[in-house]
C-alpha cells in the first residue's frame, strides 16, 4: 500500500499593521488634550508643515482660543505627532552656539625684556693742530704833522667855603602878635564908621526884629547899619586866614585867595564912597551905590557857606 504524501503548506505569518516610525507617538498613545491639539493643527495647516513652534502657538491660539497652546512643550509634542501622522520630516535642530564671554578679562601681564647693556665707546682723544701765526705786516711809517696849538681847558671855578650856620638851641620864642591890637583898633573904628555911614546913606536904619511882639525902640529893635562892617570885613579877615594857614590847597586855596583880596578891595571902595558922598554933603547915595550895597549881605553869606564847605572837604 502506497501512501502518498500531500505537500504541506506552511502556515504564513500574520500581516503586521504598519507602525510608526520609532520615537513618534501614534495617535491612540496621545492624551486627549494632545489629540485635540494635532485635529486642530490639521484644520488649520491641512497636512502641510507647521512654522516654528512659537509662530505656530501664536496662530493657534489665535484661531482656536485653546489653552493648550501656552504650553511651549505640549506645542513641541504636538507638532511631532502632526508630522508623524503626515509623514512630514522633522527637519534636524541647529547646533547650539554658546554665546561669547562678555566678562572681564586679565590684562595681559607685560613681557619682560632683556636689557642689553652696552660697553661705553672708547675716548678718543685729539690733539689740537697746530696754530700756525702769519707775519704782521710792517706798519706804515709815521707823519710827522706841524705842532698846532691846543685850546685852553676850562678853568674849573673852585668852591668857596660858606659859613656854617648857626644852630639855636633851647626854647625858640615865636615874634609877638599882641602889637597887631593895636594897629587893629584904630582901623577897626574908622571901618565900622565908614560901613555905618554908608548904609545910613542906602537906606539901611533901624529895624524892629521881633515886630507886634517887642515894641517898637526896645530890645529887639536894631540899626542895620552894623550888619555891612560885620559881614564883609569879618568874612576878608577869615578867607586870608585860610589863604594864608598853608593848611588847604588846590581849588579850596584858589577861592580862599580870589574872595579875601575881593572882599579887602570891596571893603576899600566901600570906606571911599563914603568919604566921598559925606565931603560932597549927599544926603542919599545913588542908586547904583544902593544896589550894590543892598547885595553885600547876600554875596557874603553866600561866599562863607562856600569856602566853610570847601574847608570841610580837605579834612
Amino acid at each position: 500500500m502506497t501512501t502518498t504524501m500531500e505537500p504541506t503548506t506552511l502556515d504564513e505569518p500574520p500581516a503586521v499593521p504598519d507602525m510608526p516610525p520609532p520615537g513618534k507617538p501614534t495617535h491612540d498613545d496621545l492624551t486627549p488634550a494632545l489629540r485635540l491639539m494635532v485635529d486642530e493643527l490639521d484644520d488649520v495647516y491641512g497636512g502641510a508643515d507647521c512654522p516654528s513652534i512659537d509662530k505656530t502657538a501664536e496662530r493657534m491660539r489665535e484661531e482656536t482660543g485653546n489653552k493648550s497652546w501656552d504650553s511651549r512643550g505640549q506645542v513641541d509634542k504636538a507638532r511631532a505627532a502632526y508630522r508623524a501622522r503626515h509623514g512630514i520630516e522633522t527637519p534636524p535642530k541647529k547646533p547650539r552656539t554658546e554665546p561669547a564671554k562678555t566678562g572681564r578679562t586679565k590684562p595681559t601681564p607685560p613681557r619682560r625684556t632683556a636689557v642689553v647693556r652696552t660697553k661705553p665707546a672708547p675716548v678718543v682723544q685729539v690733539e689740537p693742530a697746530p696754530v700756525v701765526q702769519e707775519p704782521v705786516p710792517p706798519s706804515p711809517p709815521a707823519v710827522v704833522q706841524p705842532d698846532v696849538p691846543t685850546p685852553a681847558e676850562p678853568i674849573e671855578a673852585t668852591p668857596v667855603p660858606q659859613p656854617a650856620e648857626t644852630v639855636r638851641t633851647g626854647l625858640v620864642r615865636r615874634p609877638a602878635v599882641w602889637p597887631v591890637m593895636l594897629l587893629a583898633a584904630p582901623a577897626f573904628v574908622a571901618i565900622w564908621g565908614g560901613w555905618v555911614g554908608l548904609g545910613k546913606l542906602t537906606g539901611f536904619g533901624t529895624v524892629n526884629l521881633l515886630p507886634g511882639i517887642v515894641a517898637d525902640g526896645g530890645w529887639a529893635t536894631i540899626d542895620s547899619a552894623i550888619t555891612l562892617p560885620i559881614g564883609v570885613e569879618t568874612y576878608g579877615a577869615y578867607a586870608l586866614y585860610v589863604w594864608l594857614s598853608g593848611r588847604v590847597s588846590g581849588r579850596t586855596l584858589a577861592f580862599a585867595r580870589t574872595s579875601a583880596i575881593t572882599s579887602l578891595l570891596v571893603g576899600a571902595l566901600g570906606q571911599v564912597a563914603y568919604h566921598l558922598l559925606v565931603a560932597a554933603g549927599v544926603k542919599s547915595a545913588p542908586w547904583w551905590i544902593t544896589t550894590l550895597v543892598a547885595c553885600l549881605p547876600v554875596a557874603v553869606l553866600g561866599m562863607g557857606a562856600a569856602l566853610a564847605h570847601m574847608v570841610r572837604e580837605e579834612k
